[in-house]
């Protein structure tokens, strides 16, 4: 008798972005944060696979050859610039509303991307493995972190790049993200993030090393409210924060 692969999918934490599943393209509605971060996101996410597969970003689809799993990925905001890039992207997500969503948008947009509503537990109990693994804003929402990236460092392959975005956690964050985000700008909906479940650079950092894989480099993404904008940082960490690591 074959055993279901153990979910650390939190069925609270989905049902928040089912909610908002129709908002993923609308650069005004709920996921406008997201929007807002997105070019800063892919300025790092791209660096960062070019330097570890000695990529030109200078040259038509510097990604052709690499295969890509966007954990979490919701509407496809990652997805299919990857895809634009010439990545093989498979784009998972646990709320499975997100999915049609994403598939729509990627058909309109002539891209050939493989979503799925999935775990990266299920993924990885089915052998699936990949060249880079994206898993941006989903750590905080697990129910058990370590577990998710064990599952992670499973689903690459030797040589494989991991790129880990969350919050961290203290007093700045609760101001920013949910006072701020939630609660003034309305930004996301009030409950979107808990506070507790934040991760501090020192615990991720100590958590992917647990799980198996060697952290590279860290940088912060900082807002600017004088210029509505996002920008990276080698030094301020104190919301959100990025992280790369490999599997050696």
């Amino acid at each position: 008798m074959q055993t279901q692969p153990t979910s650390t999918v939190d069925p609270s934490e989905v049902a928040k972005f089912e909610a908002m599943a129709a908002e993923w393209w609308d650069p005004n509605g709920k996921f406008k944060p997201l929007h807002m971060l997105n070019p800063c996101r892919l300025d790092y996410i791209t660096r960062q696979i070019a330097m570890e597969f000695d990529r030109d970003l200078g040259t038509p689809a510097p990604f052709t050859g690499l295969r890509l799993l966007d954990i979490g990925c919701g509407g496809g905001l990652l997805s299919e610039p990857m895809a634009r890039l010439g990545a093989t992207v498979v784009g998972a997500d646990a709320a499975e509303r997100n999915i049609p969503v994403a598939r729509l948008h990627a058909e309109q947009s002539g891209l050939d991307i493989d979503y799925r509503h999935i775990t990266a537990e299920a993924l990885a109990e089915a052998g699936e493995t990949f060249d880079v693994v994206l898993n941006m804003e989903v750590v905080e929402h697990v129910s058990d972190p370590l577990a998710y990236l064990t599952a992670c460092r499973q689903l690459l392959k030797p040589g494989g790049l991991m790129i880990c975005s969350t919050i961290n956690r203290n007093a700045k964050s609760w101001l920013m993200a949910i006072v701020g985000a939630e609660q003034i700008m309305r930004w996301l909906p009030k409950g979107t993030h808990d506070w507790n479940k934040f991760i501090t650079p020192e615990e991720l950092y100590a958590l992917i090393r647990s799980a198996g894989l060697d952290p590279v480099d860290r940088k912060g993404f900082v807002f600017n409210p004088l210029g509505w904008s996002w920008s990276l940082s080698d030094r301020d960490l104190s919301v959100n924060y990025v992280t790369a690591s490999v599997r050696r």
